[in-house]
Parts: structure tokens; sequence; C-alpha cells
């Protein structure tokens, strides 16, 4: 028999629910003054941006592309430019959203030392964000894996456009990080190589699965984890080692670690508070008691 649906004496509930909630977080905030705030996918989700798990941390989809078959495989190469073609609008014309906008105010009010993102979209700076790492990089920026030129992802996608002309009329639905669910014969998509050195791959300048985080971003986000009181963990199911490491420091270090997330986590057994709450509107709620009441 499912489930029966919300009735309406079900809504005081729930609201009063949720304001126990916001409660806990906002005293766990008051509590440490000084916060690490380690983010992923679920922040962006609101911003029209598709993320890859589901509420038990699983796949929704096929992983992403491997750094090692990117680096090897021209065909792969012509695959995931010419599906980022199509997919990359998604991406560039997000903006940014309650949670974004929530996360800004949050740093403003001085309870922020450090936001450090698993996301690549850059958003989290568009809202007002200024202490951010991006430890998997940024995805509108292109980088050549020979001599190391950077250039503007547009820029590329407009010289990609202009040696496929025909491409630009497919349509396929948006992935994460500006894929798409396009699978057609790839074998004539022309991918230019780098234009200053004349023979080297352009990446994006994101860390791909299977690659390793830059030591200086990863020293960096460690450091901010140690000098902060404690660790707020949003939009993240942690599942890939690279935000997981963090979490897992913080709780040898002693740092209490809350987490505002819809689903299971790599980490639930460290959390001393957690949230199974819409990220957005959470956040913004939280916003409003801390600044209602700032003590």
């Amino acid at each position: 028999m499912p489930p029966s649906s919300p009735t309406c004496s079900d809504a005081p509930h729930a609201a009063v629910a949720a304001e126990v909630d916001v409660a806990a977080l906002a005293a766990f905030v008051r509590a440490h003054p000084r916060l690490v705030v380690l983010t992923g996918a679920g922040v962006s989700t609101e911003s029209g941006i598709p993320d890859y798990r589901d509420a038990a941390g699983d796949w929704k989809r096929p992983p992403p592309m491997q750094h090692q078959r990117f680096m090897q495989s021209h065909a792969a190469r012509q695959r995931y430019w010419a599906r980022a073609l199509v997919g990359f609008r998604a991406l560039s014309e997000a903006r940014p959203g309650a949670a974004h906008h929530a996360l800004a105010r949050f740093e403003a009010l001085g309870h922020v030392h450090t936001l450090i993102t698993q996301n690549v979209d850059g958003l989290h700076q568009r809202a007002g964000n200024r202490r951010v790492i991006d430890l998997h990089g940024r995805a509108e920026m292109v980088r050549c894996m020979s001599c190391q030129a950077r250039r503007m992802r547009h820029d590329l996608h407009a010289e990609l456009e202009a040696e496929n002309p025909h491409w630009r009329e497919l349509d396929a639905v948006a992935g994460p990080d500006g894929d798409a669910d396009l699978e057609v014969d790839f074998a004539d998509f022309r991918v230019p190589p780098c234009g200053r050195c004349g023979s080297g791959v352009l990446k994006p300048d994101v860390v791909f699965f299977g690659d390793s985080v830059p030591v200086s971003r990863v020293k960096a986000a460690l450091a901010a984890v140690d000098e902060a009181d404690a660790l707020l963990v949003v939009g993240s199911s942690l599942m890939v080692y690279s935000g997981y490491r963090f979490a897992r420091v913080a709780a040898q270090r002693g740092k209490p670690i809350a987490c505002l997330n819809l689903g299971r986590t790599r980490a639930d057994a460290l959390f001393a508070l957690k949230l199974e709450r819409p990220i957005g509107a959470t956040l913004a709620a939280l916003v409003a008691v801390l600044e209602a009441s700032p003590g």
C-alpha cells in the first residue's frame, strides 16, 4: 500500500520540525564562530545544474570522464568536446541560487573562515563569496596539457563551433559539469590542438576522475580546517575522497562536523549534527535566524 500523502494537518508539524532543525544548526554556528564550509553538487542543483548521485549516494548515470582516458584517447576527447558543446550551456547559463546567496551572506556575517567547494561552476564567487578554494578547479577555463597555456572556455567553444558548424543544431539533455546525454558518431568531430604550442591536448582546467587535486589546494584547505572551530558540509555525499578527506581530518582533530544534505553521505558516522532538508530554503532560514539574533 503506497504511503499516504501529507495532509493540511501535517503542515504545522512539518513547519515546527523545520524550525527546530534550523535552530539546532544556528546553535551549532554560534558555538563555532570560525567555520569551514565544504560544498558539493547539492548546492547547485537548484540552479539547474544536474548532479551525479542519488539520495543513497549511488550513481544516477555512468561515471564521468576519466583523466587517463581523456589524455590517451583522441576518440574520447572528440566525444567529450562534442557533448560539451551541447551540455555546457546549462553550466554557463546557470545563475546563483538561494543556497549560494545564503552562503555569501553567511560569509558577510563573519561565520565563514573558508569555503571549500567541490563544484566547478564558479557560482559561489558570483553570489559574493570571497574566501573560496575551488578544490576541483573552474570549468570556464581550459588548459594546454603540454605548454600549460590557459584560455577561456567560451573562446575554445567558439573555435569548436567554427570547426564543426553542423553540431550547433544538436540538442540533448544536459548532464553534470557541462556534459550532455548525446550518443552519436563522433568520428568526424574536429578537436583543435593548442593554438600556442601547436600540439598540446586542451583540457578543461578541472580535476577529472582519476586525477589528483593539486597539492597546493589540498594544503590550503587542510590549513583552513586546522584554523577553524568546526566543519559544515553542505550538499555533498562526500563519496569522492577529495572531499571526504576533510571530514575525516576534522574528526581526527576533534573538530565538530555538521551536515546539511538530502540523503546518505560517506561521513554520516562522523557528524555531530545532520539535517536532511532542502538546501536553499534551509540556508536562507539559517541566515535569517542569525541576522535576527546575532549573539
